[in-house]
């Protein structure tokens, strides 16, 4: 068996409580036996328990880095982390698909912090679906896929909307009645991924955490299904690793 690990990058900001983004990622890519790369969107001030403020970095320079890094190594699958619009993910996704068409492509869609400090600006819808049709990984929670679609009530009904461009991952950590129980959602087929652990602790970064586990299960080849479900088990032993809001990663 090859020593080499399989190689993948995170596009996302800068925490410096190390709870999430691209730190939070990097642990990740580690613990599950790939080598992490990083570039950042933004660098942010926070904290376990607070948002002060962030500064965006130009798309323009983000992108001459992105496509230095696809040109330098041997990347198997990206994620996308917080954004400031559609346009931004776009270009990205455009560059990627560009230089190495066969990257797997994963938008963990952050459109606010628990401490509901914005990311975003307005984005335009019509441009959504050109980004999804381009990846492979959609993962929303249920606050942020009320955000991304705006027909139905029903956050399942929604995410189904979305379901015939990309595969979704329907996060159900903010779920008030069926916390913790996640939905696989394709061409408006469901799987469930039901939690296996009871008692948890709440961690900052915790979306952060299982959409780069199932990045980094994706880059070693496995299905998606198998990919979200390793990345599940892998985020529980997370939330189960200590009281406080910042969780530790254990390989």
């Amino acid at each position: 068996m090859s020593t080499i690990r399989p190689i993948v990058l995170s596009i996302a900001g800068f925490d410096p409580s190390g709870g999430a983004g691209v730190l939070a990622d990097c642990k990740t890519f580690e613990c599950l036996n790939t080598y992490g790369l990083a570039l950042l969107t933004a660098n942010t001030l926070q904290s376990d328990d607070a948002f002060i403020s962030l500064t965006w970095l130009p798309l323009e320079s983000v992108v001459l880095s992105l496509d230095y890094m696809l040109n330098s190594f041997d990347i198997q699958a990206v994620k996308i982390g917080i954004t400031p619009n559609y346009h931004f993910v776009y270009t990205l996704v455009k560059q990627i698909k560009k230089v190495k068409p066969t990257v797997k492509i994963i938008w963990d869609p952050v459109l606010k912090s628990t401490t509901n400090f914005s990311f975003v600006d307005a984005m335009a819808s019509d441009m959504l679906y050109q980004i999804l049709e381009d990846i492979d990984l959609l993962t929303p929670n249920i606050n942020e896929i009320q955000t991304l679609v705006s027909e139905y009530t029903d956050p399942i009904e929604k995410a189904k909307a979305l379901s015939v461009y990309t595969t979704i991952l329907l996060k159900g950590g903010h779920h008030q009645t069926a916390r913790g129980l996640d939905y696989i959602i394709s061409d408006h087929k469901i799987e469930y991924l039901p939690p296996t652990e009871a008692k948890v602790y709440e961690k900052h970064g915790s979306g952060c955490v299982l959409s780069a586990a199932i990045t980094a299960e994706l880059a070693k080849g496995l299905s998606m299904q198998q990919a979200c479900f390793n990345g599940k088990l892998y985020v529980e032993k997370f939330l189960q690793s200590n009281p406080s809001l910042l969780g530790y990663h254990d390989s």
